[in-house]
């Protein structure tokens, strides 16, 4: 099985113009993200996908393979997807957020550990354990339900399941990186918005809505996210902690 891993990332950020671009301790964010995909044993190949030449410039500069993209796409899968086209001989593609520059390559292979065992879910995403006391009700972490089987629910910015009666409950902390069959990807492109996606602003609702599988990959901790210039003070800190660690 082949798999291909893109990042998607543009310079036009609304919460934070230049992202990529941004130094986080001495190297661009954007190096961050291609670096850690790199290091994950079990992609065959690693590209940005951009359509800026600023970022397509800096990531030739490190030595990372870019592909120029389209710059009306709406979502950062749409451009994935694009890329995916130009490589019809992977069966796996996935979608390494470039808010994530912590993100490691065990996380990436738990990621892809359906695909890995044979299984054919439509896409694959990451969740760990949710702590109840900070992120079940807040809106910035998104929470994901699970069937028996693992598969996802719902993913919903407010608290859920309502706890009516105490005990555990399928609920997890969902993890912003997906992995997608190849032939659902060309697909999902082409998926009509949705209400519930527009209403939490969660484009993984889409393909629920429209009735496909997500499975969802465990592992132990979420990492750091940057969306903006307070996170990346908080990312600052984190890279500090690490060094000193």
């Amino acid at each position: 099985m082949k798999i291909l891993a893109v990042i998607p990332s543009r310079y036009a950020s609304q919460r934070f113009p230049g992202k990529p671009l941004t130094k986080l301790g001495d190297r661009p964010m954007v190096q961050w993200v291609y670096e850690a995909a790199q290091a994950c044993p079990v992609f065959d190949k690693v590209v940005v996908a951009t359509d800026d030449d600023r970022i397509a410039d800096r990531v030739r500069q490190f030595g990372g393979m870019v592909e120029m993209t389209r710059s009306d796409h709406q979502t950062g899968t749409d451009r994935v997807a694009e890329v995916a086209r130009r490589y019809p001989e992977y069966e796996v593609v996935v979608n390494v957020q470039g808010d994530q520059p912590f993100v490691n390559s065990k996380m990436l292979t738990q990621l892809v550990k359906p695909y890995m065992e044979g299984q054919r879910p439509h896409m694959t995403t990451l969740a760990c354990p949710l702590d109840p006391e900070t992120a079940y009700g807040d809106p910035n972490s998104v929470k994901v339900i699970c069937n028996q089987q693992q598969h996802a629910l719902y993913f919903s910015r407010s608290p859920i399941p309502y706890f009516r009666n105490p005990g555990p409950a399928p609920v997890y902390h969902h993890l912003g990186l997906y992995a997608f069959r190849r032939d659902f990807l060309a697909q999902y492109a082409n998926l009509a918005p949705t209400p519930l996606e527009a209403c939490e602003g969660l484009e993984q609702l889409r393909v629920l809505e429209h009735g496909y599988t997500i499975a969802v990959s465990q592992t132990e901790t979420a990492v750091p996210e940057i969306n903006t210039p307070e996170d990346l003070i908080q990312a600052q800190s984190f890279i500090t902690q690490k060094v000193a660690s």
